[in-house]
């Protein structure tokens, strides 16, 4: 199966833990995915990992199942808004002269990981988080995955397009006043804002 926007994450995990399929068979499919859909809209990216960095990030998660471990999200491929730290990718917050390069993983992104998770990269958005449209980024504009006319949303553009276009299962935004239940609306998603407080906000670029 290579369209995630079938699957759920539990199902992939639940597929990869019981030997139905490999992590390494997932990535595989979710690099292809990726590399199609350049052709489509390549502005819903910042930066991402390359591929073979993420086909060891999968075999790593492979090697963990055949050692016996239970991962929750054994394998599912995620996406992470480019105002949250990755180790390995700079956080731009969509403004290259911000850019950084992060020294750990955010608390989220970490806890993602170490559940199985399989990091594809960074997505765009409305320049430092600040927009409910999607089109602020030296990036480029994400539109709505269903119609090139119309926009993304905003401020969480890139995570709600890679998930409603299917190259990953899952993505993480930020949302103060919307900027991310907006763009899910808008790609047919459901954007989930935890109570503040709920998950640690360390590894986030703050919104002004």
């Amino acid at each position: 199966m290579n369209d995630f926007t079938r699957l759920s994450a539990l199902q992939i995990a639940a597929d990869v833990n019981a030997g139905k399929r490999t992590a390494l068979d997932v990535a595989e499919a979710a690099l292809a995915r990726v590399a199609a859909y350049d052709a489509v809209q390549p502005q819903v990216w910042i930066s991402r990992f390359s591929p073979d960095a993420v086909r060891a990030a999968a075999a790593a998660v492979d090697a963990r199942i055949k050692a016996g471990a239970t991962l929750p999200l054994a394998g599912v491929p995620f996406a992470v808004k480019d105002n949250i730290d990755v180790a390995g990718l700079e956080t731009t917050a969509a403004c290259p002269a911000f850019a950084y390069a992060p020294e750990a993983n955010a608390f989220v992104v970490q806890k993602l990981i170490a559940a199985g998770a399989i990091v594809l990269g960074k997505t765009n958005l409305d320049q430092f988080a600040t927009g409910l449209v999607g089109t602020r980024s030296p990036y480029g504009a994400p539109h709505c995955v269903f119609n090139s006319e119309y926009i993304s949303g905003g401020s969480s553009s890139g995570s709600a397009a890679v998930v409603g276009a299917g190259l990953a299962a899952f993505a993480l935004g930020t949302d103060t006043a919307g900027s991310g239940r907006v763009p899910a609306a808008f790609n047919h998603l459901i954007g989930l804002k935890p109570t503040r407080g709920r998950w640690s906000s360390t590894g986030l670029v703050p919104a002004c």
